[in-house]
């Protein structure tokens, strides 16, 4: 249990360097994702290559594969999209409300009733942005932007872990095709969007920040979270998930300085969040322990 969650919270430790990176790349959202995927692809082909992990996947699979992976181009690019016109504090506090959408669509997938304590909870992020808008309402746009963004997170999370269940999706062979499915997404959308091809050249540093985003910070930690859903529930993942803005939040502001200041409320919010993670981590062990003792209870039932 230790073991895993040091696992989780070191790759939401890394996905909390993305936020930045969207600040430091001069790009706009789309050009951003392009980017992102198509590295990402390029390294994760790599690494299927060098441990020998067959590229052939059934019909069936590759359908589930692109189409789990439209659902994450789309949320990042709603993601780099609420950075561009809000900061990355903002941006990046929106997304706890993925547990929220997270408690309300696994259910219907794992085909298990709703816990109450996962709403309530849930409900407690939601009051959190609540105060985050209150602090923040010239930031409505990157808001309602971070919100979606959020419930795509949500959802491509659930859709993984049912694909997780399968022992025949293997992670990286899925997170390959998914990102494939996320770059054609951001090629189908761009010309609705984007002027010229110019759009998409990078300057100065971008491609040293570009190529970071797209392969320790995406590539690595993708896989990783996709392995780490055989031992947790996506909710737990998307819960925990939401620390990101806090390691974001801590890193922008002494990066970017007074420019990702923010209000005595907006941090009492962040704070709130993390006693929700820690209180959902506490109910998580409780529930196992109880489960456990309950097998054991009836294996020496049945022996007596």
């Amino acid at each position: 249990m230790f073991k895993t969650q040091l696992r989780l919270h070191f790759i939401v430790l890394l996905w909390g360097f993305t936020g930045i990176m969207g600040k430091l790349i001069s790009l706009s959202a789309l050009p951003i994702v392009f980017w992102r995927t198509f590295i990402a692809i390029l390294a994760i082909g790599l690494a299927l290559k060098i441990f020998k992990v067959p590229f052939k996947v059934t019909k069936t699979q590759l359908i589930q594969y692109l189409g789990v992976g439209a659902v994450m181009g789309l949320h990042w690019i709603l993601f780099f999209g609420a950075i561009k016109v809000s900061n990355v504090s903002v941006a990046l506090s929106t997304l706890s409300t993925g547990a929220l959408f997270a408690a309300l669509i696994e259910p219907f997938f794992y085909k298990r009733k709703i816990n109450i304590y996962e709403i309530i909870l849930s409900l407690v992020v939601v009051a959190c942005l609540w105060l985050i808008f209150q602090a923040s309402p010239e930031y409505w746009l990157g808001i309602v932007l971070g919100v979606t963004c959020a419930s795509l997170s949500a959802a491509m999370t659930v859709f993984n872990g049912v694909l997780q269940k399968n022992k025949d999706n293997m992670p990286r062979k899925m997170m390959f095709y998914e990102m494939i499915g996320a770059f054609l997404v951001v090629c189908l959308i761009s010309p609705f969007f984007m002027d010229s091809i110019s759009d998409f050249k990078m300057n100065g540093n971008d491609w040293i920040w570009m190529l970071i985003l797209g392969a320790a910070l995406t590539a690595y930690p993708m896989i990783e979270s996709v392995q780490l859903m055989k031992y947790m529930s996506p909710y737990s993942l998307v819960l925990a998930v939401n620390m990101e803005p806090i390691y974001s939040i801590v890193l922008a502001y002494f990066i970017f300085g007074e420019s990702e200041q923010m209000s005595a409320t907006f941090y009492i919010a962040a704070f709130i969040m993390i006693a929700v993670i820690v209180a959902n981590q506490l109910i998580q062990v409780q529930q196992k322990r109880r489960e456990r003792k309950k097998q054991i209870q009836a294996l020496n039932d049945s022996l007596n």
